[in-house]
């Protein structure tokens, strides 16, 4: 392996606001594994909601529009003090980025050296000592906007593929956040599941993992890119407005898989079957929803809100991409420093899939 340099290009977080609050630095110090921890030089990282959601500070409960609304300018009426994501006051400057692939070049006390040089995938939620305790990779911790970052040992999962960097750095955020809703929901093969926001990286990933169990997918995305979401797997695609109950009827899918909220949240439990199961893991079109409760309790329906993975979902998801059953989809690549223009690109919404940035180029 190559001598790991005492410094590294990053893009620091300063604060919270617009895109002013990103400075990519050359001259950040590369950081020192920690017991139990390995040192991974990033090949490539993704580009997630979870990103922007945190500069904007879009997770303080004074911010009830949605995330696009203020991705570029930031949110006035956020309060710092609630902004991350498991409310506690975020903490600058920080390194962002929740998706790693890369190869592991050091390691702390208590890992073995024998991991230097292993190709992994970093799981970007770390488990604490108990199931809803956790830390986010590029949150709470420093990320993967950067050449090199470090990572419990344990969240560092190996993988053979012949996959790029590029193609696996589409997968950690995203594709376990869908996993998890599959996970938590128990979608079934013959079940009928209708995912919203089927376009992006979690609802595109979530299009590729329901047809891997077998389901019969209904998805919810515009028309530009409805050609783009029927090859990954659905069945049918609908409109974003589309007026579901009267497509549906009141009792027709056994499961929906939603990463939009907003105004159309009521009619996701109307057309959910009696018994069914709603899974959460966004709030793109809004954090705001109105909730008949008789429609919750008369049905029957159980609600799942997912952050936190279970354990088995990421190391399902890497057996998953090295036996081939699902594939990447990199809607676009920007070198790290372009990182202001890969998130005004990702704002637009006119991507499948993910936008990927590469460190050092």
């Amino acid at each position: 392996m190559d001598a790991v340099p005492a410094t590294m290009e990053a893009v620091l977080l300063t604060g919270n606001g617009g895109f002013e609050c990103l400075s990519c630095r050359t001259d950040v110090p590369v950081p020192q594994p920690r017991n139990g921890e390995v040192l991974i030089r990033v090949g490539a990282c993704g580009v997630n909601n979870t990103d922007i959601n945190t500069r904007t500070a879009w997770y303080s409960k004074a911010v009830t529009v949605a995330t696009e609304a203020g991705g570029g300018d930031g949110f006035a009426e956020a309060k710092t003090e609630d902004s991350g994501w498991t409310g506690a006051v975020p903490q600058f400057p920080r390194i962002q980025g929740a998706d790693a692939a890369g190869r592991i070049v050091a390691v702390g006390d208590g890992v073995d050296p024998a991991r230097i040089g292993q190709r992994v995938l970093v799981e970007p939620v770390f488990r604490g000592a108990t199931r809803f305790e956790a830390t986010y990779f590029g949150s709470e911790v420093d990320g993967a906007f950067a050449q090199y970052a470090r990572a419990p040992s344990a969240h560092a999962h190996p993988i053979e593929t012949p996959l790029t960097d590029v193609e696996l750095a589409s997968f950690p955020c995203a594709y376990s956040a869908a996993e998890n809703m599959l996970t938590r929901t128990a979608l079934a093969a013959g079940e009928r599941v209708l995912i919203t926001g089927a376009s992006g990286g979690v609802g595109s990933a979530a299009v590729q993992l329901a047809r891997r169990r077998g389901a019969v997918i209904t998805a919810l995305a515009s028309a530009d890119k409805a050609d783009g979401v029927r090859v990954l797997g659905a069945a049918q695609i609908e409109p974003r407005d589309a007026d579901l109950v009267a497509l549906f009827g009141q009792e027709h899918f056994d499961v929906v898989i939603d990463v939009a909220g907003g105004a159309g949240f009521p009619a996701l439990l109307q057309v959910l079957k009696r018994g069914g199961r709603y899974g959460v893991a966004g709030a793109i079109s809004g954090p705001i929803a109105e909730l008949d409760l008789r429609t919750l309790y008369l049905k029957d329906l159980t609600l799942y809100g997912c952050t936190i993975l279970e354990p088995q979902v990421f190391p399902n998801l890497v057996g998953y991409i090295e036996r081939g059953e699902i594939r990447p989809v990199v809607a676009a690549t920007y070198p790290l420093s372009q990182i202001v223009e890969a998130q005004r690109a990702f704002l637009t919404k006119q991507h499948v899939g993910k936008i990927v940035l590469v460190p050092g180029e």
